[in-house]
């Protein structure tokens, strides 16, 4: 089951709010590839586009030069979302789609007996109060046990690669756009009925106590951190092989669903500006459907670098 790989499809850190400041790591003499790397042309414009986690460690920083100096030339950085951008919008995303209205579709009502001492269980594991999750949809009750379990296993939201990528951005005078909202990632969430949110909610349970996410969360990060091509393709099809609610649901609604938006997006990017970048979950450039195939479609000349 990967509905761990929730986290890389949708900027889920970001709705619980990340420092606007983070540590910046010492520079290493020999800089690794992270990820995966294409480089888009058409028109005499060009493009990079890069994969992207949604979390950090120190020792993923600084990023290869090739994707630094891309940066560094663009007249412009997109984005999935701007971890530094409007935190008013993303905190009136999290109260209008994430949190119940008057107790009905909440965690505390929607989920199963059963679950119910089993959830209390996670949360004392990481520390979270019972009120903090008791007014949220069941949904969201779910990522933040998949953010709580990423920062149980070491990995930081202040780090994240979005995050450091918009800081560098700035730190160059490279104007920061948006792809997504952060409301508009939400509502694909709300197509859940209440009971379904249940459901996914339970299953991620289930996964955690299982130590599923746990290795789950490994593997990913370990792919994109030695950029390794096979490891971000077999996560892919393992993804699509996924038959469980939860997983059909990031395959089809996070994925699917939302790649021919982020494509047409990159595509308006490169007809309109000479040189940019952009920087989206990884694993919308793997497997079926992934966005670098959907921009090849369109006519754009799309070469893998890593």
């Amino acid at each position: 089951m990967q509905r761990q790989i929730i986290v890389l499809f949708c900027s889920l850190f970001l709705w619980f709010g990340i420092p606007a400041q983070a540590a910046e790591p010492t520079a290493a003499a020999n800089i690794p590839n992270r990820g995966a790397l294409f480089k888009l042309e058409q028109g005499g414009h060009t493009a990079y586009l890069f994969g992207t986690i949604h979390v950090g460690a120190k020792d993923f920083y600084p990023l290869e030069p090739r994707v630094t100096e891309a940066l560094q030339q663009a007249s412009v950085l997109a984005l999935e979302i701007d971890p530094l951008g409007d935190q008013a919008a993303i905190a009136r995303a999290v109260r209008d789609h994430g949190m119940a209205r008057n107790g009905r579709g909440a965690v505390s009502e929607e989920l199963s007996p059963a679950y119910r001492p089993r959830l209390q269980q996670l949360l004392r594991r990481y520390a979270i109060s019972p009120d903090t999750v008791a007014p949220m949809k069941p949904w969201m009750v779910a990522s933040l046990l998949t953010i709580s379990e990423f920062v149980a296993l070491g990995y930081d939201p202040a780090l994240a690669v979005d995050a450091w990528l918009s800081r560098q951005a700035r730190e160059r005078q490279v104007r920061v756009m948006e792809l997504e909202s952060v409301a508009g990632q939400m509502m694909l969430f709300n197509r859940m009925s209440n009971a379904e949110q249940a459901r996914f909610l339970e299953e991620g349970i289930a996964a955690i106590e299982d130590e599923e996410q746990a290795k789950q969360a490994r593997d990913i990060v370990n792919a994109w951190r030695q950029a390794d091509q096979e490891g971000l393709d077999a996560i892919a099809r393992k993804a699509e092989e996924d038959d469980t609610f939860s997983g059909k649901f990031v395959q089809h609604v996070l994925l699917d669903q939302r790649n021919p938006g982020l494509a047409a997006g990159i595509a308006s990017l490169l007809a309109r500006e000479r040189r940019s970048f952009a920087a989206i979950g990884v694993l919308h450039l793997v497997g079926k459907g992934s966005v670098p195939e959907l921009l090849r479609k369109r006519g754009i000349s799309v070469q893998r670098i890593y």
